[in-house]
Order: C-alpha cells, then structure tokens, then sequence
C-alpha cells in the first residue's frame, strides 16, 4: 500500500468521534486541504479500555459509510511490538513498530561490521543538499550508530516480516518509531538508521524520529522552536536524500508523534513541508478524548457532573495514572485545583480550565494533562459514561470537528 502525502493520527479512546473525526477531514477537503484519516489506537488503551483492534475498524468502517468518504482510510496498529503484533493482523493497514525497548541494547559484533560494510557503499563525506554542513560517514561513527540503534532496527525487521507473513506484503504501511530515545537523532544517526532499515529490507513509509524539547500530551510544546526547526528542516533533507540514495518509496515521510495541540509548532511545520514539498503524518491521539469530557462540561447537567467526577477520582488516583505517561507529562501536583473546589464549578469554568487556550485566565495545563490520562477513570464508569456522550453528541462531536479543524487540520496542513 501507498501512504498518501497528508495524514492524520486520530485516535478515539472509546470509538464514539468516527464521524465527528471524519466530518472535520471532510470540511478541510472542502478548503483544498488534501489530507487522509489513520484511526489509531494502542494496545495499552485497548487494555485499559477493555476494547480490541477490531472495534477500530468497525468505528473507521462505519464513519466512512455513513459520511460517503471516498478516499482512503487506514487503521493503525499503534506502538505494536512481536509479543502484540498479531492481535492487530486482522483489522489492521497501518503498523506503527515500538521498537524503544531495544534501543541502546548491545547488538551482535558481526551484524556491525556487516553494517559497516554496507555503509562502504554510500560516500564517506556526505553532501546532503539542504543541509549546509557535510557529514563524515566514518567506520567509528557507523559503529556508533549501531550502538545506538542496530538491536531496535533488527527488532523492526522482524516484526515487519511477522505482519508480512500474516497480512502479505502489498496490504499494509509501515512506520517504525525511533522518537522514544534520550536525545535526539543527528542528520547522521537518521541517515544511518535509514541505511540499517534498508538493510532489513523494510519498506518504510513514515518514519518517527527524536525531536528537541517536549512533546507532552495534550498540551502545546515545551523547547527552543529555533531549535526545533532546524532539526526538522535537517530530517525532511535527509528523507529526501535517503529516497534517492536507497530506493525507499517516495511516499516516506516524517511523522510526528504526540502531535496534538503543538500549536507553536504548526507554522513551522507547515512552512517547511511546503519547502520541502513532502508529506507529513501527525498523531494526534488524546485530543479527541479531552474534547469529549469538555462536551460534557459544556452540555452541563449530568455531563458536567460525570467530568467533575472523572476529575476528582483522577485527582485521588493521580500516582497510580501517572506511571504509563511518565515520560511525556509535567503536572504539578501543587498546581493542581482541589477537587473541592471543582465541584463548585459551572459548565464555563470547567471549560476554560480544560479547553487548550492560553490566552484564558482560567485554563490550566496541569489540569488538562491529569484529564489527558484520566480515561481509564471514564473507561471504569462504564455505560454511565458513554451513555453520557451519547446523550451529548451533538456537543460533543461540534467540540472534536472543531478542534481537528480549526486547530489542527488547517494549521498544519492549510
């Protein structure tokens, strides 16, 4: 399968916003605004969820029928690895590889210097065009790499071949995940983990690479954004390059994950993929939930009830939420408003302290990031929730079109 240049990551915790999700795809085409949904959803929301990869794609197929979509659309098997893989064959045609686990682990000696010799092949000094400075692509910097990322390259192939071997080869996208890492790739590192996935002979066609600063979830990023630019005017360089340089598909892509709500961002990115003339994948995952629970609210009665409670038993349960999400939450416990005084909040309060606009007295992005990983606590009401979003949709699904739209959709790819 071929990716299409312009997609978006928009995962649905409890699979209600398909056509929510969908509307807001379809009123950016509607703006000359080319881009294609991928529903995604992980294994670990799946478990916490009770739910399975296949009510995805009963969400996805149902939205796309019921709004007449008629282009592409992709179900993604999000941050999957061997032990999880086949659970997503099925329903599955996007496969977004973890391999995190395997970074930094020692890899075989022989594998390296056989990644040495392939890298004999490209020229030792390297002119990237669009990147100023040239490249050393010494044997001691291959080995480095390979250090690095060898073992989480090896590990990719093989859950390549596994979806392969189950799905075949021309039914599926691959993207591979190298974001999860201390620091940043170099233009050389990326260069290089491109080489070792030619080498496993994987057609990738999104690649998520390590950016500066933080991506945490739900809320706008946290770094230098001159910082920010140049590493991804430098990796947009490199795709292009390694296009050419090792005959991956045009198609290949950056893709940027925890994407949602990186407002000061968007101008960057949409300046340079223009630059660039490439393509783009954002996910986009958590945002629709925080949509759903500011319905509520917004809807009032027992919506805003039922996101006071999942508000003040996140607010109890804040140690045992908090472990999954570590690595991309700041919350401030002593900025925390005290459920107490939560409880004595109207629809508009509520709102604006969840709703990601800076410029409002009331938003709170310790609050918002406590709710971003509060599903499990909505997933525990049951029916109770879910019958609320039903009861509400009209308010919610105006909140998640809207967000999708105007504050991502448009920014990024407008």
């Amino acid at each position: 399968m071929t990716i299409e240049p312009y997609t978006l990551g928009i995962g649905d915790r409890f699979a209600q916003q398909g056509c929510a999700q969908l509307e807001a795809i379809l009123l950016a085409r509607q703006a000359g605004i080319d881009v294609y949904p991928v529903w995604n959803k992980s294994n670990r929301e799946h478990v916490m969820i009770k739910t399975s990869p296949q009510d995805v794609r009963v969400e996805a197929d149902a939205a796309v029928k019921t709004l007449q979509w008629t282009g592409s659309y992709y179900v993604d098997a999000d941050h999957i690895n061997l032990k999880t893989v086949d659970g997503f064959v099925q329903a599955s045609d996007f496969f977004t590889i973890d391999v995190a686990d395997f970074a930094g682990q020692t890899p075989d000696p022989q594998a390296v210097e056989s990644l040495v010799k392939a890298s004999r092949g490209v020229a030792q000094t390297l002119a990237i065009p669009g990147i100023e400075r040239d490249f050393e692509i010494s044997d001691s910097a291959v080995r480095g790499a390979a250090g690095k990322f060898l073992r989480a390259v090896q590990e990719a192939g093989r859950i390549y071949r596994r979806i392969a071997e189950l799905k075949g080869v021309d039914h599926f996208v691959t993207e591979i995940s190298v974001d999860e890492t201390d620091t940043p790739q170099t233009p050389v590192e990326l260069f290089l983990i491109l080489l070792m996935i030619r080498e496993e002979a994987i057609p990738v066609q999104t690649i998520a690479p390590k950016f500066t600063g933080r991506f945490n979830k739900g809320i706008d990023y946290a770094g230098v954004l001159a910082q920010f630019e140049k590493e991804f005017d430098e990796d947009l360089s490199v795709i292009r390059f390694a296009i050419r340089e090792f005959g991956f598909p045009g198609s290949l892509k950056l893709s940027v994950h925890s994407g949602s709500d990186k407002f000061s961002l968007y101008p960057i990115i949409n300046r340079l993929i223009k630059k660039h003339a490439t393509g783009l994948h954002v996910k986009t995952a958590g945002t629709t939930w925080l949509e759903e629970v500011i319905g509520l609210a917004e809807a009032g009665g027992d919506g805003l009830r039922i996101a006071k409670a999942i508000y003040t038993e996140a607010f109890a349960r804040f140690e045992e939420l908090k472990p999954p999400y570590a690595p991309v939450i700041d919350i401030d416990p002593g900025k925390l408003p005290d459920p107490k005084d939560v409880a004595a909040w109207d629809q508009e309060k509520y709102v604006n302290a969840l709703r990601h606009v800076e410029s409002s007295p009331d938003y709170n992005p310790h609050f918002r990031q406590l709710i971003h990983i509060a599903f499990k606590v909505a997933a525990e009401m049951g029916e109770l929730f879910l019958q609320a979003v039903k009861t509400n949709q009209v308010t919610v699904a105006r909140n998640v079109t809207d967000n999708l739209l105007e504050r991502h959709l448009k920014p990024i790819f407008g």
